[in-house]
């Protein structure tokens, strides 16, 4: 069994806590995801799961959420 894992992306052009809901939720649906927080100041997005999770599916949600990771 693989232990938890959190990995910390930023993600650019949020300007609310509507934008702050809709990539907790759309990355909260993400396979293997446990927890997501999600700060407006810095654009940070902390995504932690019980084993790896696969950044190509957050990213997608993120993009899903109309947003993007900045790299």
């Amino acid at each position: 069994m693989s232990g938890a894992t959190t990995t910390v992306y930023t993600v650019q052009g949020m300007t609310c806590g509507h934008c702050v809901a809709s990539v907790t939720e759309e990355v909260g649906e993400v396979a293997g995801v446990t927890g997501v927080e999600v700060d407006l100041a810095t654009g940070r997005l902390e995504v932690s799961g019980d084993g790896p999770v696969d950044g190509a599916l957050v990213r997608a949600a993120v993009q899903e959420a109309g947003y993007e990771v900045k790299d």
